[in-house]
């Protein structure tokens, strides 16, 4: 996740520094501890946080166990994790279910968090799992939000209620409900107003809502980009309001990422989404463990394998897999599956989920395999004959000349993309098959040399 590439980066070559020396002494943890401290605190961790974070490890690794233990890093290394997953939350929190009734899902935060977007995505959520939804549009003051709402239940063919930007939001919320009960749906969700800043009006107006109508969740809408600010405006609601649980928006984006490990430290409220791109399906479910197996780069192969199976299939992935072991995967074969790769995310959010290859990001030039690259690389295959998308080994100087003025690019451009599809069909192949591509970006990367 490019939010903690940072943090990552820097995490790993504190312990590659540890690994040089063999044993680790108390001076070489605590000249540790301090690097990892300061790694916290520029990826705008807030600072009590970090202070409690790095005390919790001291505990816990200055010991004569860990210290004197045969493979003192990797004990060093998994109180590093664990403890990063306590303060992340033990637990994968689940949505509420209401035990009479609809589940009524109250979604408040900033103007500007992402709130009528993620509505929308938890209303295609709920209808993926076999309920009904319904979107109720109690956002009176900005009318954007009305028509953006609307627009989103078209796009998702998702029932949205509103009456308009002139009646009172608790009249909205309760014709909404009604309108729920007519159409059966067991799952509303309520987007509300937000504002640029936090306001005892926005306040009282929810504090309202939630007294009248009891929701079964009130979820704040986080801008995981904002920094301690989402960490600020988290703990203001949840004095106010009483949050149940935390949506954190673009996590997609470069930020530092600390929202997302100060945030519940601070509340007490358990993040249960991660907003992962604009995509109506781009929302997962939060687990602690993965997203510290992210920072660091232990991976997350759960969450790969779980996106490569909804939009792969049982079928396809073996009929595929078998023709990558026969050795029948041509370039025609590779713009058939290319579309479904990247639909699972960008190339280098899922290289930060394969284990090891966070790391080595730079060497292999994940940046490079992009939108760009594809459509270049759609246009050269296209100008390749039958027997040259099958075996593209046998494409000379001569044959990349043609290519090249075929697809209006030059021969280099040609003879980069061919060696850039060999790293992609590795790591696309392999992560379709839910396995760890080192052999495939390893003979990439040493052609290079």
């Amino acid at each position: 996740m490019a939010m903690f590439d940072a943090l990552s980066g820097k995490l790993q070559g504190v312990f590659a520094t540890l690994g040089k020396r063999g044993a680790i002494s108390e001076k070489d943890l605590e000249a540790a501890l301090r690097e990892v401290r300061l790694a916290l605190l520029e990826a705008d961790v807030n600072y009590k946080v970090a202070r409690d974070y790095i005390k919790a490890v001291r505990g816990r690794a200055n010991t004569d166990e860990v210290m004197k233990s045969p493979t003192p890093l990797n004990r060093l290394v998994d109180i590093v994790n664990e403890e990063l997953i306590a303060l992340l939350g033990t637990e994968t929190p689940s949505l509420k279910r209401a035990s009479q009734g609809p589940t009524i899902i109250l979604m408040v935060g900033l103007q500007g968090s992402g709130k009528t977007t993620t509505s929308a995505k938890l209303a295609l959520q709920a209808r993926k799992a076999g309920q009904r939804p319904l979107l109720i549009a109690a956002d009176v003051y900005r009318p954007a939000a009305i028509d953006q709402l609307q627009a989103l239940g078209r796009q998702l063919d998702i029932e949205v209620f509103d009456l308009g930007a002139d009646e009172k939001p608790t009249n909205i919320v309760k014709q909404g409900l009604e309108r729920a009960a007519q159409i059966g749906a067991v799952t509303v969700i309520v987007d509300t107003a937000g504002r640029l800043h936090i306001d005892e009006g926005m306040m009282s107006e929810i504090t309202e809502l939630r007294d009248r109508f009891q929701p079964t969740e009130v979820l704040l809408v986080a801008d995981a980009m904002s920094g301690q600010d989402a960490v600020n405006a988290a703990a203001a609601f949840d004095q106010a309001v009483g949050i149940s649980g935390v949506v954190l928006s673009k996590m997609d984006g470069d930020a530092r990422g600390g929202a997302a490990l100060s945030i519940r430290a601070v509340t007490g409220a358990p993040i249960k989404f991660l907003g992962t791109g604009e995509r109506p399906d781009a929302l997962e479910q939060f687990h602690p463990d993965r997203l510290a197996g992210r920072i660091l780069g232990r991976g997350d192969m759960s969450t790969l394998v779980e996106r490569a199976e909804q939009e792969f299939g049982e079928q396809d992935a073996k009929v595929w897999r078998r023709r990558l072991q026969d050795g029948d995967f041509d370039l025609d074969d590779f713009i058939e599956q290319i579309g479904k790769v990247r639909k699972m995310g960008p190339i280098s959010q899922l290289m930060s989920m394969v284990p090891g290859l966070s790391s080595i990001k730079d060497q292999i030039e994940v940046d490079e395999i992009d939108d760009e690259f594809f459509h270049h690389f759609e246009a050269i295959v296209l100008s390749m004959t039958p027997e040259e998308r099958r075996k593209p080994n046998i494409i000379n100087g001569s044959r990349r000349r043609r290519i090249a003025k075929g697809s209006g690019t030059t021969p280099q451009e040609v003879n980069q993309l061919l060696k850039q599809f060999k790293l992609a069909k590795g790591i696309m192949s392999d992560i379709a098959s839910g396995r760890m591509p080192g052999a495939s970006v390893a003979r990439v990367t040493a052609g290079r040399r």
